[in-house]
């Protein structure tokens, strides 16, 4: 028989109490920050960035993301996998960004101090991903092994910068805070500061953490309407998870791990494919003089 030292009969239901109150609280902020930015737009619409977000501070998850990113740009560097600034392949991705990135300023006013950064890596990886402060790095593998077209490169860089954009990352660090912070959330919700959290510990969240298919959904469609706005073909996205599902017998790849199904996505796509069409259509297209209407 083991014994176990519980709390006093009426200090479990108080914390209980005051963690419902705090998670009331989150909501209540996350619904106030959407209908704050929630505006007739044209394109797509998914509301505010979540307000668990606000639990940690962006500039040090930004800060984090640029040292990783540093040390894994080293790393490649010593086994001779970072691409020289004059490799075509990286070339075409820094001018495809150039031509997004003016784009995200919507999405995020952080956005317009970040420095950017693109880099490709050689590696067999079928893989891309976009850091907290916009930096960025594909694998060859992504392109060489599906053959990817510009349109189809443009949307998952979209995709990638999307989760940047919404902050995705740091929304999941605030979520894990607060499942560790208990009755002590709220206060730190009225505070807006921080939680107790290193730089060196947000780098270790950052190579760990997995998306949720919500948050995977959203950089779809954001990112449709980032690329589509830098006058890349939408319809681009429903090729791109054609060649996913060919290449992984219908099993997301690696950079997709935690991602909808590649059927659930095209549907997703096609049904979003009318509000951004149109943008596209305006917009200039990469390598030539096309003005607006």
């Amino acid at each position: 028989m083991s014994t176990s030292i519980r709390p006093p009969a009426r200090a479990r239901p108080l914390r209980q109490a005051r963690f419902g109150h705090v998670l009331r609280m989150v909501l209540a902020l996350s619904l106030y920050a959407g209908l704050a930015t929630a505006q007739q737009r044209e394109g797509v619409d998914v509301g505010g960035n979540s307000a668990f977000a606000r639990l940690v501070p962006a500039d040090q998850i930004e800060q984090s993301a640029g040292l990783e990113y540093s040390k894994l740009l080293q790393q490649a560097e010593s086994k001779n996998a970072l691409a020289p600034a004059d490799n075509p392949q990286l070339q075409r991705l820094r001018a495809m960004a150039r031509n997004i990135i003016p784009h995200a300023m919507a999405w995020n006013q952080r956005a317009k101090g970040w420095k950017w950064e693109v880099n490709l890596i050689g590696s067999n990886q079928v893989n891309a991903f976009c850091m907290p402060g916009g930096k960025i790095v594909f694998y060859t593998g992504i392109l060489n092994n599906l053959k990817l077209t510009d349109d189809e490169a443009a949307m998952v860089m979209g995709h990638e910068i999307a989760h940047a954009l919404r902050e995705h990352a740091r929304e999941r660090m605030g979520k894990n805070a607060a499942t560790g912070m208990g009755a002590n959330l709220l206060s730190q919700i009225l505070g807006l500061g921080q939680v107790g959290q290193t730089v060196t510990h947000y780098g270790a969240q950052l190579l760990t953490l997995q998306f949720s298919r919500e948050d995977e959904s959203e950089a779809d469609l954001v990112g449709m309407e980032l690329a589509a706005r830098a006058g890349y073909d939408p319809r681009a996205g429903v090729t791109l998870w054609q060649k996913m599902s060919a290449a992984n017998k219908g099993a997301p790849p690696q950079w997709l791990s935690t991602h909808p199904s590649g059927k659930t996505r095209i549907a997703e796509i096609q049904a979003t494919l009318p509000r951004v069409m149109p943008l596209y259509e305006r917009a200039p297209k990469p390598g030539k003089a096309v003005q607006r209407p």
